[in-house]
């Protein structure tokens, strides 16, 4: 079994799509944000250290092959403030993983990152990570691609996102590729809940908003094969069958979440819909007592489960 140690582990995506090769097991896992570490541990059998990184010291850190981790985009993002390494809440994260990569030297690195990574800043961004994991032993062994959740995951969401991967040792990346195209034959009607109905909360009827929201939302969602967004004064239809990608800001109120026209109305997804339009197993479940707000945000925050899941295959099969 290969060890993983999986920083800012979020609700525990991509560790999920490294278990899932039956090859791998969570030596250790951290995540600051204590909403998702109750996520994580609803399952999980193990225990997430909840100290802010900084705090972990390299000796408490059990033995592990594998780094994996997705240290938080809001730097980097177009959503987010674009700051990058000079945003004063998230900017050094990077390298309190190097801090850590750049001692223990493990055998492989995955990292996992917004795709305006690559360019922000110049790609000075960019170029100081690869340059960081060069320097710790991994020079000439590392491959990074952008992938699309739609085209590399059989998931129909539009989620780009660049994927790092560095080897300690020569062989094991020779070993490797990354993962090629695959056809994309799941469906929203395949991942969405059109048949029943849901909690009455999720629909949107006439009244409950100010203004003439409700009958442009019935004037202009006339398909029920697609995705619709509210965007404040008009309604934006998916014209790609696809969910937009989501994002952490559907958790911060308002009409940020998805919208579907069903047979029971039109409503914005559910936040379990939210986990299944990453790939999340049906089996995943979400805590009784947390908020829609923080569910909504974790989902967009978290990770497309099986686009990690086939880098980690092909990972473990370069290992071995």
């Amino acid at each position: 079994m290969y060890k993983i140690c999986s920083l800012f582990a979020g609700v525990g995506g991509i560790d999920l799509g490294f278990l899932q090769t039956n090859e791998c097991e969570i030596s250790y896992a951290n995540e600051f944000d204590k909403y998702a570490v109750q996520t994580y541990e609803n399952n999980f059998n193990n225990k997430v250290d909840c100290r802010d990184i900084h705090d972990v010291k390299l000796e408490e850190i059990p033995d592990f092959d594998i780094m994996v981790g997705g240290f938080p985009c809001t730097s980097f993002s177009v959503a987010g403030y674009r700051k990058g390494f000079e945003d004063d809440r998230t900017g050094d994260l990077f390298f309190e993983m190097e801090r850590i990569f750049k001692e223990r030297k493990p055998r492989v690195i995955f990292l996992e990152n917004v795709k305006n990574l690559v360019g922000h800043d110049n790609g000075k961004t960019f170029r100081t990570i690869i340059e960081c994991l060069e320097k710790a032993g991994y020079k000439d062994k590392i491959r990074y691609q952008v992938l699309n959740a739609c085209e590399y995951g059989n998931i129909p969401q539009n989620r780009e996102r660049i994927y790092i991967v560095a080897f300690r040792d020569k062989k094991d990346y020779d070993n490797f590729q990354m993962p090629l195209p695959i056809e994309l034959n799941n469906t929203i009607k395949k991942v969405f809940n059109f048949e029943n109905k849901v909690d009455d909360k999720y629909y949107y009827t006439e009244g409950k908003y100010k203004g003439n929201m409700y009958k442009l939302l019935t004037d202009e969602m006339n398909d029920d094969n697609t995705v619709y967004q509210w965007r404040r004064k008009y309604v934006r239809k998916n014209q790609s069958n696809l969910v937009p990608t989501l994002t952490a800001n559907m958790g911060e109120g308002g009409h940020n979440v998805p919208l579907i026209k069903t047979d029971f109305g039109i409503r914005k997804l559910t936040p379990i819909e939210c986990f299944y339009a990453q790939g999340y197993p049906k089996s995943y479940k979400l805590p009784d007592n947390m908020s829609d707000a923080k569910l909504y945000k974790q989902a967009g925050n978290s990770v497309v489960v099986p686009v990690i899941n086939r880098i980690a295959e092909n990972i473990i099969k370069a290992l071995q």
